[in-house]
């Protein structure tokens, strides 16, 4: 069984077209279908249904492709690590979030501490993360929502308080704690629909016993809380994002029942050897969270346990 033959089945089953295939690989289609026939001789098995010009992979092939993922993965972890012992390992930070507002603290901190590093942020959705996780695309995640997987290691880094932002004038506005049941009828603004913080809000409607009318769906924080101003609709607005907004929005509510907190963690893939910059990056994110925690006191943040 050699490399090369391995490398032709893995195109050859994303593609499920022997043609495609040999064009992309640049093999004439003879060539390739002689080479996987003789990767199933060694196999002892047939990894393909094969219906006249049509290819398929079977579930021999399913259980085969999925070993041989993992195999050229930790080929690849090997030749990173080798590389970064060499010193020739890039230095690259390769980063996914769901929350953007502590980027700017976090980065401008990393960037004095390591100008070397090029970093590489992306905003995703969780599906997304995880995908990005597996395929050793990031690096870290930094979450508001659980990343879960088993070959994803979860490091809580702080839990705080979800209170709501109402427009000035609201009829709700003057109380300082609300039961979430009350605002069943109200149109609420919030992020797309797939990203960790919208389906922790989501969630909390739900344990209210409702599922909320969403008016406006962004994905810029800010544009949300101008809306929120032109009372055009309520949100959720975890504490530590708070003070930033207060001159607009002068009053937060708290959420009397159900109790609505988020923890922010940080996720990353057992399996994948982290890179000196990846490790230099998560001590700071560790740092500057429990720092967060500690000056924020009682104003509804606190260290995750």
């Amino acid at each position: 069984m050699e490399l090369l033959q391995l490398h032709y089945f893995r195109t050859v089953a994303r593609l499920q077209h022997m043609t495609k295939a040999a064009e992309e690989l640049r093999i004439a289609q003879p060539s390739l279908s002689k080479t996987i026939a003789r990767l199933e001789h060694d196999v002892g098995v047939p990894l393909f249904d094969r219906e006249g010009r049509h290819i398929r992979l079977n579930a021999y092939g399913g259980i085969f492709l999925r070993r041989l993922e993992r195999a050229f993965m930790e080929l690849d972890e090997a030749k990173r690590e080798i590389g970064e012992l060499a010193g020739k390992e890039q230095n690259c930070l390769k980063l996914a979030v769901s929350i953007t507002k502590m980027l700017p603290a976090l980065m401008g901190a990393f960037a004095r501490a390591h100008p070397e590093v090029h970093v590489r942020q992306f905003l995703a959705p969780v599906p997304s993360m995880l995908r990005q996780l597996e395929k050793g695309e990031v690096d870290l995640c930094i979450a508001s929502l659980k990343l879960e997987g088993p070959e994803i290691e979860w490091l809580p880094l702080l839990t705080e308080e979800v209170f709501l932002a109402l427009p000035p004038g609201h009829r709700l506005a003057g109380r300082e704690r609300v039961a979430l049941r009350e605002l069943e009828r109200d149109p609420f603004i919030g992020m797309n629909a797939g990203y960790a913080f919208r389906e922790l809000t989501d969630g909390f409607c739900r344990q209210a016993g409702f599922e909320p009318r969403v008016a406006f769906e962004l994905d810029e924080p800010d544009a949300i809380i101008g809306l929120v101003k032109q009372n055009l609709g309520v949100t959720f607005i975890p504490a530590s994002e708070w003070k930033p907004v207060a001159r607009l929005l002068p009053h937060r509510t708290r959420i009397a029942e159900p109790a609505c907190y988020r923890t922010i963690g940080l996720a990353w893939s057992k399996r994948r050897h982290p890179t000196k910059a990846a490790s230099a990056f998560k001590e700071l994110v560790v740092a500057h969270y429990r720092r967060l925690a500690e000056e924020a006191g009682g104003d509804g943040t606190g260290p995750a346990t």
